[in-house]
C-alpha cells in the first residue's frame, strides 16, 4: 500500500471516530448546562444511599453535601410541609418528601435532581429564595439543579414535591467559583 493511500485510509479512520463522538455527544441531552457540573455528574454516576424522605419534620431523613441519595417519596397529601411550598402541583398523584440538609460552612450550594421537582429550602420558618436554576429535560444524571445561598450552618429543611414518582435522586454540593 503506498504512503498516500495509507495516510487516506488513517486519516478517513480519525474523521469516522471524530463524528462518531459527536453523535454520541449530541444524544448525551447532559452537555448543555451554562455551568460546570462535572462534580454533580460523577456523584450521579455513583450508587447512591438509599432512605425513606420524612413525612414530617421529625422524621425527615438528615443528608451531607458530595453525596448522592436515592429518596423514597410518599403521596403529597401525606407530607406536613414546615412552611407552604413555593409552588402547588396540580397533579393529585404527586409524591413529595422533606430531608434535613446539614452543611459545615455557609456558601453558596447547589442542591441538584433527576427529576423535574419543586425544590424549597426552608429556614426559620421561611422560604430561601434560591440565587440560580437550570435543568436540562433530556438529562436525568442531573435534571434539575437549584442554587440557594445559605447564609448560616444551621440545619436546613429540603421540601421537596410535585414528583410524579415516587423516588428521586439528589445530591447537594458546593457551587464552584465561576470563571468571569
Amino acid at each position: 500500500m503506498s504512503k498516500t493511500r495509507s495516510r487516506s485510509v488513517v486519516m478517513l479512520l480519525t474523521i469516522g471516530l471524530a463524528l462518531s463522538a459527536l453523535a454520541v455527544q449530541a444524544q448525551d441531552g447532559c452537555t448543555d448546562f451554562k455551568w460546570d457540573v462535572s462534580k454533580e455528574r460523577a456523584l450521579f454516576a455513583g450508587p447512591p444511599t438509599v432512605m425513606r424522605a420524612g413525612t414530617d419534620v421529625k422524621s425527615a431523613p438528615i443528608v451531607l453535601p458530595n453525596r448522592l441519595y436515592q429518596l423514597a417519596l410518599a403521596p403529597q397529601s401525606s407530607v406536613n410541609f414546615s412552611v407552604w411550598q413555593g409552588k402547588k402541583p396540580a397533579d393529585a398523584d404527586a409524591h413529595a418528601g422533606l430531608a434535613i440538609l446539614r452543611i459545615s460552612a455557609a456558601g453558596s450550594y447547589r442542591v441538584a435532581l433527576d427529576l423535574p421537582v419543586w425544590i424549597d429550602v426552608v429556614t426559620s420558618d421561611s422560604v430561601l429564595q434560591p440565587a440560580d436554576f437550570q435543568g436540562q429535560h433530556s438529562c436525568a444524571a442531573p435534571h434539575k439543579i437549584v442554587e440557594f445561598d445559605l447564609k448560616n450552618t444551621k440545619p436546613f429543611l429540603l421540601q421537596l414535591s410535585g414528583a410524579a414518582i415516587d423516588q428521586l435522586l439528589l445530591t447537594v454540593t458546593p457551587t464552584p467559583e465561576r470563571i468571569r
